[in-house]
C-alpha cells in the first residue's frame, strides 16, 4: 500500500468529534435544518459577534448584512431550485445540506483533511438516499439535489467531481472517481434543449473512474471496470473492461478476468432507453423557456 495511517493529537481529535457529534444530532432531531445550517455556518465563520449585532439591530453596511443573510440557506437560491420535475418536498430539506455542504467546503477550515473527511462523511448520511460505511469525500464535490445519489461502502470520490442526480445516481461499494469526473443522469433534447430526459445511471462495484471522465446519464460502468482519464463514456462499458478515449472504447479485459467478461468485440451497446425515468410535471406549472427562442423548424 501506498498510504499510512494519520493521527491528530488528542485535544484536536476531541474537539472534532464532539463538534460533528453534535452536529449529526441536532441534523437527526426535529430541530428545523434551516437553522442548524445557520448556526453551523456562523460559527465556523468567526462571524457570532458580528451576527449578534445585526440581530440585535445594530447599524451593518449593506454587503456585510448579505453575508450574514447567507448563512441561513432559507435566503439563498441553487441552480437545481429551478428545476420544474424535483421532488419538492425532499428538495426543501436536501437544499439545506447542500447549501452546508458548499459552504463549508468555501472555507479554510476545509482544507483540514482529516476534519473536513469526517464532516461531509456525516453530511452524506443525512443528504444521500443512502450512503455507506467508510466513504471519503474529497474537497468541491457538488451535486444536484443530493436526495437521489445512493452510494456503497469504501468508495472514494476525490475533488472537484460533479454528481448529477436530477434523475437517480447509483455508485456501488469500492469505487474510486478521480479529480474532475463528471457523471451525469439528465440529458437534452437535440431540437429543444428545455426538454430534458431524466435516467437511472449506475457505477458498479470496485470500478474505476480516472482523471477527468464523464459518465454520460442513464450509462452503466460494470462491475470492475476502468475508464481512462478524459474518456467520455457514451454506452454500457461492461464489467472488468479497459475503456478509454471519447466516446470511450473497451480496449482490452483486466488480466486474469478474461474468461468472465464480455469478449472486447461484442462491447458497445447502449442501453440508456432501458434506464430512462418518467415523471409529471405539476398541472398549475408556469413553464418558461429561458432562451425565448422560435423552435419551428422551416
Amino acid at each position: 500500500m501506498t498510504k499510512r495511517y494519520v493521527s491528530l493529537p488528542e485535544e484536536a481529535e476531541s474537539g472534532m468529534r464532539e463538534f460533528i457529534d453534535e452536529v449529526d444530532r441536532r441534523l437527526s432531531s426535529e430541530e428545523d435544518t434551516c437553522s442548524v445550517v445557520e448556526d453551523v455556518l456562523i460559527d465556523l465563520s468567526g462571524d457570532r459577534e458580528a451576527y449578534e449585532r445585526w440581530q440585535s439591530g445594530e447599524s451593518v453596511s449593506p454587503a456585510e448584512r448579505v453575508r450574514l443573510q447567507s448563512y441561513d440557506p432559507c435566503n439563498t437560491t441553487l441552480e437545481s431550485e429551478y428545476y420544474a420535475e424535483k421532488d419538492e418536498e425532499k428538495f426543501r430539506r436536501s437544499k439545506h445540506l447542500q447549501w452546508l455542504w458548499r459552504q463549508f467546503d468555501s472555507l479554510p477550515i476545509a482544507d483540514n483533511v482529516e476534519f473536513a473527511l469526517r464532516f461531509r462523511r456525516m453530511l452524506a448520511d443525512h443528504l444521500f438516499e443512502d450512503c455507506g460505511d467508510d466513504c471519503r469525500f474529497f474537497k468541491g464535490i457538488s451535486f444536484t439535489y443530493g436526495h437521489n445519489i445512493t452510494i456503497g461502502d469504501n468508495t472514494i470520490i476525490h475533488d472537484d467531481v460533479h454528481l448529477d442526480d436530477r434523475g437517480k445516481l447509483t455508485i456501488g461499494d469500492r469505487v474510486s472517481v478521480s479529480d474532475g469526473v463528471h457523471i451525469y443522469s439528465h440529458d437534452h433534447d437535440v431540437v429543444d434543449q428545455t426538454e430534458v430526459r431524466n435516467y437511472h445511471t449506475v457505477v458498479e462495484d470496485d470500478v474505476r473512474l480516472t482523471y477527468d471522465a464523464m459518465v454520460r446519464a442513464g450509462c452503466k460502468v460494470g462491475e470492475n471496470a476502468i475508464v481512462g482519464a478524459r474518456g467520455i463514456v457514451q454506452h454500457d462499458i461492461p464489467a472488468h473492461h479497459i475503456a478509454i478515449g471519447m466516446p470511450a472504447k473497451s480496449v482490452k479485459i483486466k488480466p486474469g478476468w478474461e474468461d468472465v467478461a464480455t469478449p472486447v468485440d461484442d462491447a458497445g451497446t447502449n442501453r440508456q432507453e432501458e434506464r430512462r425515468l418518467e415523471y409529471d410535471l405539476p398541472d398549475d406549472l408556469e413553464v418558461f423557456d429561458e432562451f425565448q427562442r422560435d423552435l419551428e423548424q422551416p
